[in-house]
C-alpha cells in the first residue's frame, strides 16, 4: 500500500532551521507597562497569571471565592510586586481600566459584566487564546473537543506522538493549561525546549469567547449530546460555541466532525473558513469495521486508504476503537512526518486514563469492580453499559444530574432497556430520588434501590453481588453534591472496592 504522508511539503519540525523554531509571536516583555486582569484563579487562572507576569504585565487577579489565599502570599508569586489579588466582590471599573481581561473557563460570561465588557470593545480573551498568542507558529496544534471522549482522544494522541519521539505538549482543558506551554516557549533558551506539537483538549467553556490566535492545524468535535445546557441554554448555541474551534482554520488545515449531527453541520457552515472537512463515519475521514476491528482512514489530499489495526488495543468498549482511530487520524493529519505504519505499531501500547471503565480489582468473592466515574452524563453511562452488556452487574447511578432541556427526568429513562438484564440498580446522591422515579416510571423491572450516598450505595451493592458479577460505578451525573470532582469520586469508589 505504501506509506501514507499527508503532504510531502510538511517535514518533521526537528528538521526546520532554528530561526523558524524560535519564531515566538511575542517577546518576553511585550506587555510591560500594561495591566492584565485575570478572572478566576483555578489552575487555568494561575497559569495565565504566571504567563502575564512573565510577559512583563502588572496583574489584577480576581476570584469570587473569599476563602482563597491571595496569590501574593503563595510561594510561586512571592517575588512579584506587580501583582494584586481581589477576592469576593470586584469593582467593575477596575476591569474597565485593564488593557486586557483574561477569563478562566470556569467563569460564566454573565459574571463580572464580562459580556458587557466584550460588547463595549474591551480586549477580553480566554486563557486558551492568551496562551496561543505566545506559541511559536512552528508548533502545530491538534485540538480535541466534543461532549464525551475528549480526554481519552487527547491522551491517545499525546501517547502516539510520544512513542514516535515527537516532543508534544498535552493538556488544555485536561491536565496542564496551555499557558504552561506558552511559558516554557517564552523562557526557552534552546531549540530543544520548543514543542513540535501541542495536543489540546478544548471545552465549550474555553470557546465562549471567540479566539484571535488559537488556530489548530487539525481539530475534531467528537460528538455533541445534551450537556452544559444550564450555561449554553440550547443545543444549537452549544454547537455554535463548539464550532468556534474552526474559525481560524483554512487552506490545508483539517476539520473532523461526526457524520449526521444537524446542530454541528449548521454551526460548521457558519464558522468554516476554507479548511478540509472530514467525517467520523464516512470518507474523507474514518470508517470503522467494529467486527473486524479495523479502521479505514482516507484524507482529502490523497486517494490512498490506510488501514489501522485495532485488535491489539487494550481498552474496554467499542467506543475506544473510535477514540484510537480518531487520535491516529489527527496525528497523521498534523503534518509532522508520521506514517500509518508507525501508528499501527503503537496501538497496542496505548493506555486509558483513570476512571474511564477502569477495572479496579476482582475481590476475594470473585466480584469485579469497575470505576467509570468520568461518566458525568447519560450518554457516557449508556456507552459503559453497552461495553459491559454481557456482564451481570449492579449499576450505581447518582450524584448531581445535569440540566437536560428542562425535563424533570433528565433523560435517565433512556437507560432502562440496557439496564433490564442487570442484577440491580442503586441510585444515590442529591439526584438519586429523581433517577429512581425516572427508571421505575420508565418500566425498569429489575430491583432498584435508593441509597443515601456513594458509600451507602456500595454497601447495598456488596450485599447483592454474587461471584462473577460486576459492580459498576457509572453515575451519569456530576459529582459536586458529595465530591470535589469526578476524580475524587472515583478514588473514593476505588478505596471502597479495595477495602471490600
Amino acid at each position: 500500500m505504501g506509506s501514507l504522508f499527508l503532504s510531502t511539503s510538511l517535514q518533521v519540525l526537528s528538521l526546520l532551521p532554528p530561526s523558524r523554531l524560535r519564531g515566538i509571536r511575542c517577546s518576553k516583555e511585550d506587555l510591560k507597562g500594561q495591566r492584565v486582569a485575570v478572572i478566576g484563579l483555578g489552575i487555568s487562572g494561575k497559569a495565565a497569571t504566571r504567563l502575564a507576569l512573565a510577559r512583563g504585565a502588572s496583574v489584577l487577579a480576581v476570584d469570587g471565592n473569599e476563602q482563597l489565599i491571595p496569590l501574593e502570599y503563595e510561594p510561586e508569586f512571592a517575588e512579584f510586586t506587580n501583582l494584586q489579588t481581589i477576592l469576593g466582590d470586584c469593582d467593575i471599573a477596575q476591569l474597565e481600566h485593564a488593557d486586557r481581561i483574561v477569563v478562566s473557563p470556569g467563569v460564566p460570561l454573565e459574571e463580572y459584566a464580562i459580556s458587557a465588557l466584550m460588547k463595549s470593545g474591551r480586549n477580553v480573551m480566554s486563557e486558551l487564546d492568551f496562551a496561543a498568542e505566545i506559541l511559536p507558529p512552528s508548533v502545530k496544534v491538534l485540538a480535541v473537543s466534543g461532549t464525551n471522549g475528549k480526554s481519552t482522544v487527547t491522551s491517545f494522541a499525546g501517547q502516539m506522538l510520544d512513542h514516535l519521539g515527537i516532543k508534544a505538549f498535552v493538556g488544555g482543558n485536561f491536565g496542564k493549561p496551555l499557558s504552561e506551554a506558552a511559558i516554557l516557549c517564552l523562557n526557552s533558551s534552546s531549540v530543544e525546549d520548543i514543542y513540535q506539537a501541542a495536543v489540546v483538549e478544548v471545552s465549550s467553556y474555553q470557546m465562549e469567547i471567540p479566539s484571535k490566535y488559537f488556530s489548530p492545524s487539525v481539530a475534531v468535535i467528537l460528538n455533541l449530546t445534551p450537556d452544559h445546557l444550564d450555561r449554553h441554554k440550547t443545543m444549537q448555541n452549544y454547537a455554535d460555541i463548539k464550532c468556534n474551534l474552526f474559525s481560524h482554520m483554512k487552506d490545508d488545515k483539517l476539520a473532523l466532525l461526526p457524520i449526521g449531527n444537524p446542530y454541528l453541520n449548521k454551526a460548521f457552515s457558519k464558522h468554516a473558513n476554507g479548511c478540509h472537512l472530514t467525517w467520523i463515519g464516512d470518507f474523507p475521514g474514518i470508517k470503522i469495521d467494529m467486527e473486524a476491528k479495523v479502521a479505514k482512514l482516507k484524507f482529502p489530499t490523497t486517494d490512498t486508504i490506510a488501514h489501522l489495526q485495532l485488535s491489539d488495543l487494550r481498552a474496554t468498549g467499542a467506543h475506544n476503537y473510535t477514540n484510537a482511530a480518531v487520535a491516529a487520524f489527527l496525528v497523521l493529519g498534523l503534518g509532522v512526518g508520521v506514517d500509518y505504519h508507525s501508528i499501527n505499531s503503537i496501538v497496542k501500547r496505548l493506555t486509558l486514563l483513570p476512571h474511564r471503565i477502569q477495572v479496579v480489582c476482582t475481590d476475594a468473592c470473585g466480584i469485579r469492580w469497575v470505576d467509570d466515574s468520568k461518566a458525568t452524563n447519560i450518554e457516557s453511562t449508556y456507552t459503559a453499559l453497552l461495553s459491559l452488556k454481557d456482564q451481570k452487574s449492579i449499576v450505581l447511578l447518582g450524584g448531581l444530574a445535569k440540566v437536560l432541556n428542562g425535563e424533570d427526568s433528565n433523560g435517565f429513562e433512556q437507560l432502562v432497556e440496557l439496564l433490564q438484564h442487570r442484577r440491580a440498580v442503586i441510585t444515590f446522591g442529591s439526584s438519586g430520588e429523581m433517577i429512581y422515579r425516572a427508571l421505575c416510571d420508565g418500566g425498569l423491572s429489575i430491583p432498584c434501590i435508593r441509597a443515601k450516598n456513594l458509600e451507602d450505595a456500595v454497601k447495598h451493592a456488596k450485599s447483592i453481588a454474587v461471584k462473577g458479577d460486576v459492580i459498576l460505578l457509572s453515575p451519569g451525573c456530576a459529582s459536586f453534591d458529595e465530591f470535589r470532582n469526578f476524580e475524587h469520586r472515583g478514588r473514593a469508589f476505588q478505596e471502597l472496592a479495595l477495602s471490600s
